[in-house]
């Protein structure tokens, strides 16, 4: 099976991201499609792109940035878990996706964002020609989670999903394995 990470892009203390990472986490396991792990970059705590020498080198110095290009050159596809911040995404998530460039290549990635009304769709917005730029495959399905601190429960551990939500998973992983097996030879190809 292949490997999906779902990375959960907010780091800050109190973050409503860590439980629509859970939740997704698990939707994916039961999805079945892939082996799954969860990727959370507080617990990565990657420093603000400290690497002397041009990603697409792969030249990495530091024992983080060996890890971490280790970790998502696994990957066969992600998903990332995103909050919008001032109608854009988490400045950690763009360091982590800048700190690589090969190990990201022709992989699909699908998006899961929250936020307001906006549902995080700005963020969504924003990250594809990042990601373009990366020559991942952005998915056009996508999971939008519109007032998610109405559906955390009163502790804050978790969220309570929608049947929305739970549809609009279902469809996003079912592209996502379509995706991971139709590129899957052009990840095997070595870039020229």
């Amino acid at each position: 099976m292949p490997t999906l990470y779902v990375i959960i892009a907010s780091t800050r203390p109190g973050r409503v991201g860590l439980p629509v990472g859970q939740w997704f986490y698990r939707r994916a396991v039961e999805h079945g499609a892939f082996d799954v792990e969860a990727v959370d970059l507080a617990e990565w705590n990657l420093p603000m792109m400290d690497e002397p020498n041009h990603p697409r080198m792969r030249q990495y110095e530091g024992e983080h940035a060996l890890d971490w290009s280790s970790k998502i050159d696994a990957g066969d596809a992600y998903v990332l878990v995103m909050p919008e911040y001032n109608f854009s995404y988490t400045a950690p998530l763009k360091n982590a996706l800048d700190y690589l460039h090969q190990e990201w290549q022709y992989k699909p990635v699908g998006l899961v964002s929250y936020g307001g009304l906006a549902a995080g769709t700005r963020a969504q917005q924003a990250i594809k020609p990042v990601l373009l730029a990366l020559k991942m495959v952005p998915l056009n399905e996508s999971v939008m989670i519109p007032f998610v601190s109405q559906l955390r429960s009163e502790d804050g551990t978790e969220i309570e999903p929608t049947a929305q939500m739970e549809s609009m998973a279902t469809t996003l992983l079912d592209e996502l394995a379509r995706w991971a097996l139709a590129l899957k030879p052009m990840r095997e190809t070595p870039s020229v």
